[in-house]
């Protein structure tokens, strides 16, 4: 068959596979790939994308999303900024309900809040809430929970006080760890209410998870797919292949090496986009090597050709990365490394220097373990890097491929991890949202690095003015950058292939895309 030929009959064949689902009934049903298992879905205990993806799916604070990724009002209809933006306060929706009926209260916040910053019940990503007033303390053990700023002033309205202004709060507040909790599900994730346009109808480990409109949700005429299929699937591939069969409408991702076939042969379904994300690869410094020598650590980041891991190896768009913030952020530019500016031959010659220079050899071999969790193109990362260390610095690196809720507590627990696959999608628009997590004894702090200088510049940076705050956190991340916890590789883009005949799916930098939004093309006004 004639290559022209074979490319017009795989975009019809994929176009009538569309079609006859419409005719069948299934045109009020997104079917969606979520990437891995969600590694919880209680909104204090999930970290990962797919978790925090479906949550906002289920779930809904103050504030959340428009369908191009802006912040609008949620659970509350509108918001006062105060004392010069160190307090908020919030007039709920008077028709927010949860999805057993009962009324969304301000005392839901509260529960909430109160347990996500208490000691007994810590959330994994209660930082984001530091800079509510006594939220460091209560979390240290030096204030009681009630003291938290944040309080239940009637059943309609919630206030926040703030240690200071911060102006990305609105934006935390559409994360889930500042969602509300009902009294009745404050453990059971998957059986308490919810106030979000979807609750769950089915779930089957590892292969589906299928959402259905949630009748009492206040916006609930606006919801157009009646239900909603996740798929949990961690290859690329895999997902890729069941989008070609029809199974989905919309991909978490595409395979690596894939792009360029994509272009040409589905154009009008692949959709990239530049994203507020970086990925990199975490050093932990409790390993006696990696954490005794700045220099070895640098020889290892220098030794990487990101040109040809962007260009070759990944393939979709990625761009090279030199800083642990992204590009993006306004009136912020990023730290980047100074070799950034070398040739990669001048590169991998000063990383053999320095690697000599650590005490490392062909008298004294290195031997590290790269660690990441189960993906096609998380594989061929780790190979294509092991081999560049292999040939610039002569390292022997053995892969360790791991299940995701495996490889995410053993990074968290750092006893067996060297060298581990990592990265930040921004919570919210700013540089701390990346800065922060190397802050000595934060949670998420997955390097263990520890720092008297950065963690003063970043106290600095809480304090400073707005006009200097941003100057000061560009010195926390130049900082970082010489110690060299992680190696940054390479900046993110969103990559998703969605049917034509969906509609709603709008490109955005925070790559946020909820499902009430989404609809088939016949089902539009």
């Amino acid at each position: 068959m004639p290559p022209r030929l074979s490319k017009r009959l795989t975009c019809w064949l994929i176009a009538a596979l569309a079609f006859a689902a419409v005719e069948n009934g299934m045109a009020l049903t997104i079917s969606r790939g979520l990437g891995p298992e969600p590694d919880s879905l209680h909104i204090h205990q999930a970290q990962g994308l797919a978790a925090i993806n479906l949550l906002r799916d289920l779930r809904e604070g103050l504030v959340t999303f428009d369908a191009a990724g802006e912040l609008v009002p949620g659970g509350a209809v509108s918001w006062e900024r105060l004392d010069g933006g160190r307090r908020y306060r919030f007039h709920l929706n008077p028709r927010a309900r949860w999805s057993n009926g009962e009324p969304v209260t301000a005392e839901d916040y509260v529960r909430a809040w109160r347990r996500a910053v208490s000691p007994q019940t810590t959330a994994a990503t209660a930082g984001l809430l530091k800079e509510v007033v006594n939220a460091v303390g209560i979390l240290e053990g030096r204030q009681p929970v009630e003291s938290l700023g944040i309080e239940a002033v009637a059943s309609d309205r919630v206030e926040i006080r703030l240690r200071r202004p911060a102006p990305w709060v609105l934006e935390i507040l559409a994360h889930p760890v500042a969602f509300p909790l009902h009294p009745d599900g404050l453990d059971d994730a998957r059986n308490a209410p919810v106030n979000g346009p979807y609750r769950i109808f089915d779930w089957t480990p590892r292969s589906r998870i299928r959402l259905e409109r949630n009748p009492e949700y206040h916006a609930a005429s606006s919801v157009r797919a009646e239900q909603v299929d996740y798929f949990p699937i961690e290859d690329p591939a895999s997902e890729l292949a069941r989008y070609r069969a029809g199974e989905l409408h919309v991909t978490e991702t595409i395979p690596a090496g894939r792009f360029q076939w994509l272009s040409e042969n589905l154009p009008d379904d692949l959709r990239v986009h530049p994203y507020l994300g970086t990925f990199w690869l975490g050093l932990n410094l409790r390993h006696p090597e990696l954490g005794d020598s700045v220099d070895l650590r640098r020889a290892l980041a220098l030794a990487v050709n990101r040109d040809i891991l962007t260009r070759t190896v990944l393939g979709a768009g990625e761009l090279p990365a030199w800083s642990i913030v992204p590009p993006g952020m306004t009136g912020y530019a990023p730290a980047v490394m100074a070799e950034s500016g070398m040739s990669q031959e001048q590169r991998e010659t000063l990383a053999m220097t320095l690697f000599a220079r650590a005490g490392y050899g062909r008298d004294r071999p290195l031997r590290l373990e790269l660690r990441y969790n189960t993906s096609s193109i998380h594989r061929r990362m780790a190979v294509a890097v092991a081999a560049m260390w292999k040939q610039v610095l002569g390292i022997n690196t053995q892969l360790v491929n791991e299940e995701w809720k495996v490889f995410v507590n053993n990074r968290k627990m750092g006893v067996i991890t060297e060298v581990f696959r990592g990265g930040w999608i921004a919570d919210y628009a700013d540089p701390a949202s990346f800065l922060d997590l190397f802050v000595s004894g934060e949670p998420l702090n997955a390097t263990f690095f520890s720092s008297a200088a950065f963690d003063q510049s970043m106290t600095s940076a809480g304090l400073a003015a707005a006009r200097t705050r941003l100057s000061v956190l560009r010195q926390a991340e130049a900082e970082l950058m010489q110690d060299m916890p992680v190696i940054p590789l390479y900046y993110y883009v969103s990559r998703h292939l969605v049917r034509p005949e969906v509609a709603g799916f709008v490109d955005n930098v925070r790559d946020v895309h909820l499902s009430r939004y989404l609809q088939w093309e016949n089902q539009r006004p």
